[in-house]
């Protein structure tokens, strides 16, 4: 079994910052790209940032200069440092993971439980 856990959300005033943070655990073999979505209600749930092993990384347009996805390979955590936060930004923010649980399993994508982030103006 695969567990992602987020932390870190929480109400900001506008220009703000917040850290969100995710690690996974449970039966992983390797993971590929790990990354945050959001989702406002009655919309998409949108791509934010995502990083790969490898570390690199690609953000919406949106978040560009404000954001920075970082992870930790050997802890299989990934982070969003949020700077300069808007009102736009409030949403639930996901965490996920794209791994494989084992050497003969396909990879499949993997997701935390959702964290709120408000940002008010």
């Amino acid at each position: 079994q695969v567990q992602l856990v987020e932390s870190g959300g929480g109400l900001v005033q506008a220009g703000g910052s917040l850290r969100l943070s995710c690690a996974a655990s449970g039966s992983i073999f390797s993971i590929n790209a790990m990354g945050w979505y959001r989702q406002v209600p009655g919309k998409q749930r949108e791509l934010v940032a995502r990083i790969t092993s490898g570390g690199s990384t690609n953000y919406v347009d949106s978040v560009k200069d404000r954001f920075t996805i970082s992870r930790d390979n050997a802890k299989n955590t990934v982070s969003l440092q949020m700077n300069s936060l808007k009102p736009e930004d409030t949403a639930t923010y996901y965490c996920y993971a794209n791994l494989r649980r084992g050497l003969y399993y396909n990879f499949g994508d993997y997701w935390g439980q959702g964290t709120q982030v408000t940002v008010s103006s």
